[in-house]
């Protein structure tokens, strides 16, 4: 397979002008009352181009949209790309991050081997520096981004690796634009790790390749351990959960668990927090089959425990001073002669019977074994990601991930974390009323309710086994890929929790210390 494209990520002090590059980003909001003094500084050195493409209307700074102008060998840079910032007063980090994946996204369409971000300097001192920095880091991964390790011809001659420089004129800004820009290399090249096994199919990642892929993972971390359940593991441990779904398919389950203990911590200390990611490697509803139609979509179910693993990559790399268990629950749900079928009742991990009405309502099956096990852990904290339900989709669209949960701080938390990294998520209820329509006549529960409301009865299920623990639950179908392209971003994975639990967890570190 053909390696990923690699972003090479840099901090420098450098003249905007002066400086030799492929391709150098600017940004201008849409409703600047006159350039800045880089745009100023620009301008003269290109005899007006800049001014003239925005007097005629080509460029209006709208967030998403760009132009590019010619270098001429007037400044360094061979192309300048103005990049629209949209209106100043809304302008958050995320802005800034989203310039950063335009920016590379076109440097990379432009077949540019070297782009320098200079889009910090519109913002001023709007935001911390450092935090400036790591957007960027993160945007420019995210857009230079392109999934074609199996394409055999280098056709489109993108090039093997780009070199990316954020580039500011005084060395002490620098200095801290540096310190995000390795944060930010770290997490956002964790994502597209992330978005590389998301996007690789069911015929090369399925349970037992992910499990390799995380023992190779833990191999090459001295802070990570990884331990996998094989089938009759699990059965002797009675995680008819993941058994029941994985019962169909010749790629056996497997559990798979990270254990990442931060440099200086006592390797024998338990830690109190669980991330636990769905990852069905393929998803064709079992039994009860879905339709045709873009069922080639269903290697994304994988999704929620691919940004465990790569959150699980992040954390170690960033030396985060806080113990983490990553849990994957993984299965394979096809139809077999030996697949779990409807009307069957299911004892899982937590003792609880289940009684299954449709074999497409998988993810939960094997999430509450995941789930009941981190709290047998001692785990305090339990958080869960998982491309659920359809009907997330339906309520929040292709926008935001839907989050509930039974812990208003954990809550509030996870919703800081998501203003931060921007991934965005909207609360939704799970409670009680929503619990009981999970009850079953002839079993503790059963893994479907009404038609209506199904992200909410989703989650009430999966409260029913997380004890006493703090939990807060990630339904992020919807967000998990990109059907066509976008102006910031490759179609496909989108990694989406990696970013939001690294800074969930960052912010834990800091107040914890």
């Amino acid at each position: 397979m053909k390696e990923i494209m690699d972003v090479k990520l840099t901090a420098r002090t450098a003249e905007p002008d002066m400086h030799k590059t492929g391709v150098l980003a600017i940004g201008l909001f849409s409703n600047a009352k006159g350039p800045d003094k880089l745009v100023k500084q620009l301008d003269r050195k290109l005899e007006g181009a800049i001014g003239r493409l925005i007097k005629i209307g080509d460029f209006k700074g709208k967030e998403g949209t760009g132009a590019v102008v010619y270098g001429d060998g007037r400044i360094g840079a061979k192309r300048v790309l103005l990049v629209g910032l949209g209106e100043k007063k809304k302008a958050t980090l995320d802005t800034l991050r989203k310039a950063a994946a335009y920016a590379a996204k076109k440097s990379v369409e432009m077949k540019a081997k070297t782009l320098g971000l200079a889009l910090h300097s519109a913002f001023g001192a709007k935001f911390d520096q450092a935090a400036m920095g790591q957007a960027c880091a993160e945007g420019a991964c995210f857009g230079s981004y392109r999934y074609d390790e199996f394409i055999t011809e280098n056709g489109n001659g993108r090039p093997a690796s780009i070199k990316v420089d954020l580039i500011d004129s005084y060395d002490a800004r620098t200095k801290e634009l540096k310190a995000g820009v390795l944060r930010g290399a770290i997490v956002g090249r964790s994502q597209n790790y992330a978005r590389t096994i998301a996007n690789r199919p069911a015929n090369v990642i399925y349970p037992e390749t992910l499990a390799a892929e995380a023992r190779k993972l833990a191999r090459g971390s001295s802070a990570l351990k990884c331990t996998v359940f094989n089938e009759k593991q699990m059965i002797e441990k009675g995680m008819g959960g993941v058994l029941a779904v994985g019962s169909g398919s010749e790629h056996r389950p497997r559990f798979i668990i990270l254990k990442y203990t931060p440099p200086g911590g006592r390797t024998g200390a338990q830690p109190k927090i669980a991330l636990v990611g769905k990852a069905i490697t393929f998803d064709s509803g079992g039994i009860s089959i879905k339709s045709a139609n873009g069922m080639e979509e269903m290697k994304f179910d994988k999704t929620g425990g691919i940004s465990v693993l790569a959150t699980m990559k992040s954390i170690a790399e960033l030396k985060l001073p806080v113990g983490v268990y990553g849990m994957i629950p993984s299965a394979e749900n096809v139809p077999s002669g030996t697949s779990y079928r409807p009307g069957d009742i299911i004892t899982t991990y937590s003792g609880k019977t289940v009684e299954i009405q449709n074999t497409d309502a998988e993810g939960r099956m094997i999430l509450c074994d995941g789930l009941n096990y981190a709290v047998k852990q001692k785990c305090e904290t339990v958080i869960d990601i998982a491309t659920l339900t359809g009907s997330c989709l339906v309520a929040l669209g292709r926008y935001m991930a839907g989050l509930m949960g039974n812990d208003e701080k954990l809550i509030k938390q996870l919703r800081k974390a998501s203003e931060q990294s921007g991934e965005k998520v909207w609360p939704l209820p799970s409670g009680e009323e929503y619990a009981k329509e999970m009850k079953s006549k002839i079993a503790d529960l059963k893994n479907t309710g009404s038609r209506y409301g199904g992200a909410c009865t989703a989650a009430a299920f999966l409260g029913q086994f997380v004890g006493e623990a703090k939990w807060a639950h990630l339904d992020i179908a919807g967000v998990d890929m990109f059907q066509k392209a976008t102006e910031f971003s490759a179609e496909g994975s989108t990694g989406f929790g990696v970013r939001l639990l690294t800074a969930y967890l960052t912010n834990l570190a800091t107040d914890e210390n």
